[in-house]
């Protein structure tokens, strides 16, 4: 291997695990604006109670602190130093692949969120095990 190499082997774990990031992201967004062309679904999200979940303020934010995690995690993944990167990796997608796995129990999934819940437990799964397979290609033990 050349000087350049074990560089380049970090980047590029870095650079993968980003666009996985950015991957699961998209499939979050989509099974939502499926969500909101399902008839039965919007009335429910209209009337502010979608099953048993009541619709809040409070429910909302913390929906959009569980989103800021692979939206951070784009940015962390290319940023953070290994060990660093290693481990909010491993933890968001811990975090990620419960959440999703939790909202399948909520009420009767539709065919559409199946198919997008696999792809996201599927991608979340990969990012913990590549994060937790990773070694840092700088240090003298690998």
């Amino acid at each position: 291997m050349t000087d350049e190499a074990p560089l380049r082997a970090l980047n590029a774990r870095r650079s993968l695990l980003s666009t996985l990031w950015i991957f699961v992201m998209f499939n979050y967004l989509y099974a939502d604006v499926f969500g909101l062309m399902d008839s039965a679904q919007l009335k429910q999200i209209l009337s502010g109670k979608v099953g048993n979940i009541q619709i809040t303020q409070s429910f909302l934010f913390a929906g959009a602190l569980l989103m800021e995690v692979p939206i951070a995690m784009v940015v962390l993944s290319r940023l953070l130093p290994h060990n660093a990167n290693r481990w909010a990796n491993i933890a968001s997608g811990t975090l990620k692949t419960a959440a999703v796995g939790a909202s399948l129990f909520v009420g009767k999934p539709t065919l559409y969120y199946l198919f997008f819940s696999v792809i996201e437990l599927a991608c979340t799964l990969l990012i913990v095990w590549l994060a937790w397979r990773w070694r840092n290609p700088l240090s003298a033990s690998g």
